[in-house]
């Protein structure tokens, strides 16, 4: 059984209700899943990482078995702020009122809209694998437009993608996983298992367009504020990516960051592709050790 040992329960916010794990006793870490995962994706270093801090795992809204709300006609619901307050709502539901975070994909995403509207929650953020949407989507190469098809497909109008990816969501999740020659071979059977089952309910799959859409729209208008008016990550922050994924071949990780952190401790790779706490469980958990504080105090 993946993640022995962490508690589970479901946590109401204002919004949604959140399905959250966690374990250990020491200052509070909290860890947020992409697309089209759950908080299982963190299942190879979130219980060694439990040994030094109090691990917080999250089934971001509309993800997993967390609920999954009417987006709203703009897609509101599924913008990184919402997911933000979700997880801000369910850290303080256990007490913490400030801590550490990592996310991964959509869930750095998430962290980095944390960071901008709750930065006295905030001690020390990770940023696995990401470039900030508002850099993409301002400056959208060839390359990242091939090797990221799934932006493009995703916010198109309902119910056309949600269509598309029901007719055999086992073979869309699967060819969405399987950007290098190892497919999906890297994942455990358990962990794979679970990303398919939630992907065959037809509400997660709106919710994940829904997710895609409110990129598009609502978070791209907030990043641009922000950007025009100077708001920056300003806590320490690591950033960290696969050598050998689309943001390591295609993309100047670091040089881009500097335009949206102050406080970059870190910048480095780990030798994956973009699925860095599972393809690469070791040199992920040994970043994530080395970066986040021990002694630090919720």
């Amino acid at each position: 059984m993946l993640l022995e040992g962490f508690r589970k329960d479901r946590i109401r916010t204002s919004g949604a209700e959140i399905v959250t794990a966690w374990a250990g006793s020491g200052p509070p870490l909290l860890l947020m899943h992409g697309n089209p995962f759950t908080h299982l994706s963190w299942h190879a270093v979130a219980p060694r990482l439990a040994q030094d801090f109090t691990v917080v795992l999250i089934d971001l809204r509309g993800y997993g078995d967390s609920s999954k709300p009417p987006g709203g006609a703009d897609h509101a619901a599924y913008s990184f702020r919402a997911m933000a307050q979700d997880a801000v709502e369910v850290m303080a539901h256990l007490g913490f009122a400030r801590f550490q975070a990592g996310g991964h994909d959509r869930g750095a995403r998430v962290l980095h809209r944390m960071c901008l509207d709750h930065p006295e929650k905030v001690h020390r953020a990770a940023f696995l694998d990401i470039l900030p949407q508002h850099h993409l989507l301002n400056n959208v190469t060839r390359q990242w437009a091939t090797f990221s098809w799934h932006w493009f497909f995703m916010i198109q109008p309902s119910p056309t993608p949600e269509r598309m990816m029901s007719a055999d969501p086992e073979f869309f999740i699967r060819r969405k996983l399987s950007k290098t020659d190892q497919g999906t071979s890297f994942f455990h059977p358990e962990a794979l298992a679970e990303y398919i089952r939630c992907i065959r309910n037809p509400e997660t799959v709106h919710a994940m367009c829904e997710d895609y859409r409110a990129t598009f729209g609502v978070d791209l208008a907030l990043d641009t504020a922000d950007f025009e008016a100077g708001k920056r990550v300003d806590c320490p922050s690591l950033i960290l990516w696969g050598a050998k994924g689309g943001v390591g071949r295609n993309h100047d990780a670091a040089k881009v960051w500097k335009d949206y952190a102050t406080n970059i401790v870190a910048a480095k790779t780990v030798p994956s592709g973009h699925y860095l706490q599972e393809e690469c469980p070791e040199e992920t958990y040994a970043a994530l050790r080395e970066f986040f504080d021990p002694g630090v105090k919720g």
